[in-house]
């Protein structure tokens, strides 16, 4: 599996990827994207964006980047830097399929991606994710499984992901919404000739929302590579957004809230890979130093009382504007 390379990894950082979402694309549900982005989000711009947040990444010790079809142009801004740094061999590169993007770059559109898990989309997706990674992909995942998703009982889609598993790429899910663990525990189940067909999971997982944790650690004890996504909770868990308990606990530490949040995440030991968001450099840093936040007992259980009722965090997100 490609996550061996992170296992033999030697920089603090190693377990902390790198999520393209907020910076593939002109529009995101982040908070605080205006001051972050500025005015001009053209396509040029933020390539440059990208690359500089790649480079910024890997010369931190990041060795993990995740991108997916419906993040704008993620895809191609990966696949270019990647193309101009042949050398870089040592990192894990994974995409998703399963939404479209439709906002055609722009930031007002009625709907900013389509959702659809059937085996045409996954077929076009994967000719057009090769078209761009080749052989740089190392993983791709079905993107935003939910409960009913037919992604999870549709046999002819499971015997082509393990079609493409047999060749080489690991094959994985995401998870979002408020059943995140029924969803983790059905894809759990899926088989093919008798062998689990999932080799990875990545989930929301974050101070306001660890509903997902048993189920993740489950996968873990199944095998699976965890990567855990949206672990600043779109921008909820930064300044100035954060909650009055997590500030505290970032001036105990002399660290950020987002370190703070992060570095909580990676406590967990069923935590393979922790994602951050940045959409800038600066915001890159500040959440690397989550490897060097040790928090105590006490400011865990602190933290723990942030948590909300599932379908209540879910409800908040799904009110998020696209920015």
């Amino acid at each position: 599996m490609p996550f061996a390379r992170l296992a033999s990894a030697t920089t603090p950082t190693c377990h902390l990827g790198l999520g393209l979402a907020a910076v593939g694309r002109p529009g995101y549900i982040n908070l605080g994207r205006d001051h972050d982005l500025g005015a001009d989000r053209s396509v040029e711009t933020l390539r440059a964006r990208t690359h500089e947040l790649l480079d910024a990444a890997y010369a931190q010790g990041v060795r993990y980047f995740d991108a997916a079809r419906s993040y704008g142009r993620s895809e191609e801004f990966l696949a270019g830097w990647l193309k101009a740094r042949p050398d870089v061999d040592d990192i894990v590169v994974g995409s998703k399929w399963g939404y479209t993007y439709t906002a055609d770059w722009t930031t007002d559109a009625e709907r900013h991606e389509v959702k659809d898990h059937g085996l045409a989309t996954y077929e076009r997706q994967r000719a057009e994710t090769a078209d761009l990674l080749g052989d740089r992909l190392d993983l791709y995942q079905i993107h935003s499984v939910t409960p009913d998703s037919p992604a999870l009982t549709d046999k002819e889609l499971h015997a082509r992901l393990a079609e493409a598993a047999g060749q080489g790429l690991t094959v994985g899910f995401s998870t979002s919404g408020p059943a995140q663990a029924a969803a983790i525990r059905a894809a759990l189940a899926v088989t093919v000739d008798g062998e689990g067909l999932f080799r990875t999971v990545q989930s929301t997982y974050n101070a306001l929302e660890p509903s997902a944790g048993p189920a993740l650690a489950e996968a873990h004890d199944a095998g699976l590579t965890v990567i855990v996504k949206e672990g600043m909770a779109n921008g909820r868990l930064a300044q100035p957004h954060a909650p009055d308990a997590l500030k505290a606990v970032a001036d105990e530490t002399y660290l950020g809230c987002d370190a703070v949040a992060l570095a909580l995440i990676l406590r967990q030991p069923w935590a393979g890979v922790v994602l951050s968001g940045a959409a800038t450099a600066a915001q890159l840093s500040s959440n690397l130093h989550a490897a060097a936040v040790d928090l105590d007992d006490d400011q865990v259980e602190r933290l723990s009382g942030l948590a909300e009722d599932p379908r209540a965090y879910w409800e908040k997100r799904g009110s998020l504007p696209w920015h």
